[in-house]
């Protein structure tokens, strides 16, 4: 007979975890806060027009993410496009991403050039990541690429995503995600990245339905108060003011709030997950007339802009407007993060005038914000000794969020895989 589980959160990882129970004939019960599945992948109405809230792509080694297209019968609305990245440097849209881009750039020397081209064709090839685990990524990346290319090609990117954290973070994190954009082309000169078919809500709705197919249930609005722990075994949670009788819960929200909703672990836990730090994010999604440029993907370095690069999702989706995402990354207490919205559209549309002078005011249909507190672990120097293990000390208890499939950096497709290895775990 199967387990009945509470499973924590809607996002892919959660979704995946109760995925994978009812098809092996269990009864998960999803609660998740929001009014939606997703999470960070959740889609909203931009006039008329399904969008995720924060970008995503998916790159030919998804693997997880490929094979549950397979199984819902979804891998025909797979695309792929070939794409383009550029490189906004000197006040100057510059090509990037291959051999000749690097060769051709202007404001960078010709061993510069070198060290910074050795460095990402050697990340690609490398596969034993743990050497990295405690090494410090600025100061790594520097040895390899010298003081030229990291002041020119890498620093902005830091500090625009990390801010004070931008010297204190892991080297194998950092080179997760050379390797996951390199292992996206398919030859030398070329990049594939690609998107489903309706976006990732064809994925959502179709695991959210499946899961309700084979005995499931998705609780909407429905946040967990608490996890109910009695001599160190799970009995149930606290939703609505209501303890549910559980005796396995499997939590996939972020880990910074476990304190808040399990204060009855023992107080090394607490003291484990109290020490992790977040990046959140203020994302400005712009819908324009006309594109900003050819590119998919654009780094900046530019001393008027304070964002790390620019996504012109709809040349990679194809879509009736053109779409841009601008992340501005930072840390929840900076005070940038209370700034007003509006402060954040003028910056963009600002900034993507500058890239593109052409465009102006009337081009602009619509913008929007979303904002998440909890968008990006911070991975420090030794991160796989100070993360919690995802089966804590509490009989019946597994706790993850995407922090626990380190170095690689979140996504879709890690985290389907690692919820639906958690979800046999939890009932083994």
């Amino acid at each position: 007979m199967g387990k009945k589980v509470a499973v924590l959160g809607a996002g892919p990882m959660g979704l995946a975890v109760a995925y994978q129970l009812a098809r092996d004939g269990h009864h998960p019960v999803i609660f998740e806060a929001d009014d939606r599945v997703g999470g960070m992948t959740a889609s909203f109405d931009f006039g008329g027009m399904q969008i995720e809230r924060y970008y995503h792509f998916h790159c030919i080694s998804d693997a997880d993410f490929l094979a549950v297209l397979d199984e819902l019968g979804l891998a025909s609305r797979m695309r792929w496009t070939e794409t383009r990245m550029g490189y906004w440097f000197g006040k100057q849209l510059q090509a990037w991403g291959n051999p000749v881009a690097l060769l051709r750039f202007k404001g960078l020397g010709w061993i510069a050039k070198f060290r910074y081209g050795l460095h990402a064709f050697l990340c690609t090839r490398r596969q034993d990541w743990k050497p990295l685990d405690h090494v410090e990524a600025s100061g790594w990346i520097r040895r390899w690429v010298g003081a030229e290319a990291y002041e020119t090609l890498w620093r902005k990117l830091f500090d625009y995503k990390f801010y004070h954290y931008a010297d204190n973070l892991s080297a194998a994190w950092i080179w997760s995600r050379i390797r996951r954009i390199g292992r996206s082309r398919y030859s030398l000169m070329r990049e594939k990245l690609g998107y489903l078919d309706g976006g990732s809500s064809t994925l959502l709705d179709a695991l959210h339905a499946d899961i309700v197919k084979h005995g499931g249930e998705v609780r909407l609005s429905s946040p967990v108060q608490r996890i109910v722990i009695e001599d160190a075994r799970v009995q149930g949670v606290q939703v609505n003011g209501e303890v549910l009788p559980f005796d396995t819960v499997v939590s996939t929200v972020p880990l910074p709030f476990v304190p808040r909703i399990a204060p009855d672990l023992p107080a090394p836990i607490i003291a484990q997950f109290e020490k992790l730090k977040n990046i959140a994010v203020v994302c400005v999604i712009a819908k324009l007339r006309r594109p900003v440029s050819a590119n998919f993907w654009v780094n900046t370095n530019d001393p008027d802009m304070d964002i790390p690069g620019i996504v012109e999702y709809t040349n990679l989706r194809p879509m009736d407007a053109h779409i841009v995402y601008v992340p501005f990354y930072m840390p929840g207490e900076h005070p940038k993060y209370a700034e007003h919205n509006d402060a954040f559209v003028d910056k963009v549309k600002r900034y993507l005038r500058m890239i593109n002078p052409a465009l102006v005011e009337e081009d602009f249909i619509d913008v929007r914000v979303s904002r998440y507190r909890h968008a990006q672990p911070i991975c420090d120097p030794g991160y796989l000794d100070d993360l919690p293990p995802r089966k804590l000390p509490v009989a019946g208890l597994w706790v993850a969020d995407t922090s626990h499939y380190y170095p690689e950096d979140r996504g879709i497709s890690e985290s389907i895989g690692f919820g639906r290895m958690m979800a046999r775990e939890a009932v083994e």
